[in-house]
């Protein structure tokens, strides 16, 4: 007796998603490695000098992890209240960082007690950084102020009072030490010159300025404050040259990559998105678990380190050359995957002896019913919930082999109005999708020649057979527009090609021309 052979589901092809160069590069990364903090991490930062450690605020604390540490390696405890901003020097020996008491705390890497205490400001302090010339630090707090002071002397150089807001975002010139540019809560950006007692540029965010990032060159700033990402051109004075608005929520760091040719914006929507430089177009996006409050790189885009509001630090490793090799070459299996196959492609020997152990056959529900030649039931069982709104192929390929045993009118026969609701339901949904035309249509004449004596007993069946004629009519046009279009696209295909003529040899002249001589009276023929 031949065993029975399941439904053979069509598979389709799907449209995935567009593999380029920065999908690769992007996804190149490790697995996660995740770190509990004591509170929202508010801002990260990598050293410049190698090994590359990076610091870490959270809370009151700043923790210093190394390149693969998951302890960190230092801690600086010296706060009295939540701690803002840390960041290294460019030679990576000292750091500095706000706090919520106003006061600006100095340290060195290789101690533990503050170096120097800034005080003046009269509010929490949440930005800080260091000048070109490493001797001066710049802040800015929410007393709507931003300072320069004086490292060795522990001395407030200049006072800047323009913002009418909290001062939440600043960066320093790498090119030129008098130089830096300020972002508030009251939209602007300022570019400052210490040379000169008020601001040399102002620019209008639209938004609260949550970041700032300038580019190497420092022709180009990039402001983030609301669900904006902008860019400036400080060359012209100012002048916005994009506004990307890709986040759902407030975007609250930026970061460019190792080579200047990918910037990063991180948000509170979660998600990570990587912009190409030359055209701002997203390349790439990394989703998170949690809102995103920093982002940092590491050199040659080792790592991507994020902080959460949860607390949750989430670091990302770039693979080994040898371990994208591996990973690429063979997909890796389950272990589960590898007992399932132990020894199926062991070869028996000449003189062993063979015990075949039967194969148990696995059957859908939809193959059950057909097995025992229930096609009514078949077919309601390809036509629940899950299956006809999921895996409507599925429900196509049960009707398809229902057809093909000529059972299809009996399955499709003495249905009550749910039933028939359902099916209808079913033949809306998809009847105009190009991979089941063939099959639904099929399907969709039998239930009308079904059906046709209670047409006008039911309002809801009604109600779905208006839709379906609707539908079909609405597709007939649209075939019928297409073919239009096409009629038109040949006419310009064939216009566009060059023209030939077309030998006439062997036809005879009506006014008796020897052949091959060209009639003046006629034109010559000619086909494209």
């Amino acid at each position: 007796m031949a065993s029975f052979k399941p439904t053979k589901i069509q598979v389709y092809p799907k449209l995935g998603e567009k593999v380029t160069q920065d999908t690769l590069y992007w996804k190149n990364y490790k697995a996660p490695v995740q770190i509990k903090e004591f509170g929202a991490i508010t801002n990260v930062d990598f050293s410049p000098l190698a090994p590359h450690n990076f610091a870490v605020t959270a809370f009151t604390r700043i923790h210093i992890y190394g390149p693969f540490s998951q302890e960190p390696v230092k801690t600086f405890t010296r706060f009295k209240d939540t701690a803002y901003c840390g960041r290294f020097r460019s030679d990576g020996q000292l750091l500095v960082a706000g706090c919520e008491d106003s006061v600006v705390r100095l340290f060195d890497v290789s101690g533990k007690v503050a170096l120097r205490m800034f005080k003046g400001h009269t509010k929490a302090v949440h930005v800080t950084d260091f000048t070109l010339d490493r001797y001066q630090i710049l802040t800015g707090s929410d007393d709507y102020t931003c300072r320069l002071w004086d490292i060795p002397n522990s001395t407030e150089l200049t006072t800047y009072q323009e913002h009418t807001d909290y001062i939440r975002c600043g960066v320093t010139s790498k090119l030129n030490r008098d130089l830096f540019i300020t972002g508030s809560y009251d939209h602007t950006l300022k570019l400052f010159d210490a040379r000169v007692d008020k601001s040399v540029m102002t620019m209008d965010h639209g938004q609260p300025v949550e970041s700032l990032l300038l580019y190497p060159s420092e022709g180009l700033l990039v402001s983030a404050g609301g669900r904006y990402v902008k860019v400036w051109d400080l060359l012209k004075g100012g002048q916005p040259l994009v506004s990307l608005k890709n986040h759902h929520k407030t975007v609250t760091s930026l970061c460019l990559s190792s080579n200047g040719q990918r910037l990063l914006s991180a948000s509170l929507d979660r998600h990570v998105k990587v912009y190409n430089t030359t055209n701002y177009k997203v390349v790439h996006n990394f989703d998170y678990a949690a809102s995103i409050l920093s982002l940092a790189l590491a050199p040659d885009d080792e790592s991507i380190v994020v902080g959460m509001t949860n607390g949750i630090l989430s670091i990302k490793h770039r693979k080994s050359p040898e371990e994208s090799k591996e990973v690429s070459g063979q997909q890796r299996r389950r272990p589960s995957y590898r007992v399932f196959v132990k020894g199926k492609n062991y070869v028996p020997k000449q003189d062993d002896y063979l015990v075949s152990k039967p194969v148990k056959q696995h059957l859908a529900k939809y193959d059950k019913q057909l097995k025992k030649f229930n096609v009514s039931k078949a077919l309601d069982t390809a036509l629940e919930s899950w299956t006809r709104l999921r895996k409507p192929e599925i429900t196509v390929a049960v009707i398809k082999e229902l057809d093909r045993r000529g059972t299809l009118k009996n399955a499709l026969a003495g249905r009550d109005e749910q039933g028939l609701s359902q099916l209808l339901n079913f033949l809306i949904g998809n009847l105009v999708d190009p991979r089941f035309v063939p099959v639904l249509v099929t399907a969709a004449e039998m239930i009308l020649d079904i059906y046709q004596s209670v047409i006008g007993q039911s309002p809801v069946v009604d109600r779905q057979l208006l839709r379906l004629q609707e539908l079909l009519e609405r597709e007939i046009d649209y075939q019928q527009d297409l073919l239009e279009v096409l009629g038109m696209l040949d006419t310009m295909f064939a216009s566009s090609l060059p023209r030939k003529e077309v030998p006439c040899s062997g036809i005879s002249r009506p006014n008796g021309q020897a052949e091959g001589v060209a009639s003046t009276s006629r034109p010559q023929l000619q086909a494209s």
